[in-house]
């Protein structure tokens, strides 16, 4: 069974021994330095520079549509042999939402409320990400739906930081 594991920065090298992950996304403020679990190797990272922000702020980079668009296409590029691990600072919002993202990227069959309601059922404290959302909701050419879905699933519940989770693409 293929899978996406989500988790918080400080969890990366458990998790990513624990479930053999061989690719991994980084979801982190710009300039962020981070060490790589030793079995990912580089060309298998991704690192995306963003804030956790769902609007544009002075100071600081929001999502944009290349920064999703980079998550998209690494997940499409992902051969499904191992878990995929998507981290963030706290494994709360934005890793959530690459998880949705990179869900949805390699099996665009699934039914957008199915996959938000596995994601409520797997983390009850991931609140993803709108803006990573909607901008990805318009490059899988959702129409609105995946936007719709993760609204239905509202807000998670208050946590200071998320726990490591399981998303399956099934």
């Amino acid at each position: 069974m293929s899978y996406i594991v989500v988790c918080p920065l400080e969890n990366i090298a458990d998790v990513a021994e624990q479930h053999q992950c061989k690719r991994m996304i980084s979801l982190m403020s710009p300039g962020h330095e981070l060490e790589r679990p030793a079995q990912i190797s580089p060309e298998c990272h991704l690192h995306v520079g963003m804030n956790d922000i769902n609007f544009d702020t002075a100071g600081l980079i929001s999502p944009d549509e290349a920064h999703v668009a980079s998550v998209i296409e690494f997940a499409q590029n992902w051969d499904q042999k191992n878990p995929l691990l998507i981290h963030c600072w706290f494994g709360v919002s934005r890793s959530p939402a690459a998880a949705l993202l990179s869900s949805m990227a390699v099996k665009p069959e699934q039914n957008d409320h199915e996959l938000a309601n596995r994601l409520r059922e797997a983390s009850p404290s991931a609140t993803p990400n709108r803006r990573i959302i909607e901008i990805g909701d318009k490059l899988l050419d959702r129409g609105g739906k995946l936007s719709q879905a993760v609204n239905s699933i509202g807000r998670g519940r208050e946590a200071s930081q998320g726990n490591p989770f399981i998303l399956p693409l099934d």
